[in-house]
């Protein structure tokens, strides 16, 4: 019986980085220099350390899972047997392709302003759109994603690369607002107090504003 959840899946995390390589591609050609793919300053490159294999390693682990469910790689946290379960697998695939189709809207919200690494030059300061709600909602949702994963595919291996990842997460999004505070001032000091890091506040302003720069997948 073919696993439809875990291809969902699979299919949802490839076309996610290959649209990310597409993003690359487009810096490049633009600015003719490696952007996008040497990070600038030395905190970034020592984070990309962990970010290439991390991304390397998710697309292997869950197509490994999925083509052989019961080899090394394929360890599993539980058995999955309750019929409960089995539902849950398909909303968290579906849920990953939503996760995926928010996250092209964030892209196409930050067109030419989109990068993987923070540089040291100074971009518009993006708040409307969906980060208006949130500071960083591309982080937001490649946590979504790595969380549908874990769910579909609910082996030890990828638990540890959960871990791995919302820390990185984490540690990527601090070093990107102290950049933009840096740059921007008490613009960005005022956004950030009345936004969420990864979800949004309570009590969100309702006041119009512009948008943020630097958003890694």
């Amino acid at each position: 019986m073919r696993d439809f959840p875990g291809i969902i899946l699979v299919a949802t995390i490839w076309a996610y980085w290959f649209g990310v390589g597409v993003m690359i591609g487009r810096v490049r050609r633009e600015t003719r220099t490696l952007a996008g793919l040497i990070p600038e300053q030395r905190q970034e490159r020592l984070m990309w350390l962990f970010w290439v294999p991390l991304v390397v390693t998710w697309l292997v682990l869950p197509y490994l899972a999925l083509v052989h469910p019961h080899g090394r790689w394929s360890a599993r946290l539980f058995d999955h047997v309750d019929p409960g379960y089995a539902v849950l697998r398909w909303i968290a695939a579906l849920c990953a392709v939503g996760r995926l189709l928010a996250t092209s809207t964030c892209w196409s919200r930050m067109g030419r302003h989109w990068r993987m690494d923070v540089g040291v030059r100074k971009d518009e300061l993006i708040t409307d759109g969906p980060f208006r709600y949130v500071r960083h909602p591309i982080y937001a949702l490649a946590r979504l994603l790595m969380a549908c994963t874990l769910i579909v595919m609910p082996t030890w291996p990828m638990l540890a690369l959960a871990v791995v990842h919302f820390w990185l997460t984490q540690l990527k999004a601090g070093h990107e607002e102290r950049h933009l505070s840096n740059v921007h001032g008490a613009a960005y000091r005022d956004y950030a107090s009345r936004t969420g890091r990864f979800l949004p506040r309570l009590r969100a302003s309702s006041e119009p504003t512009r948008s943020q720069a630097g958003e890694e997948p």
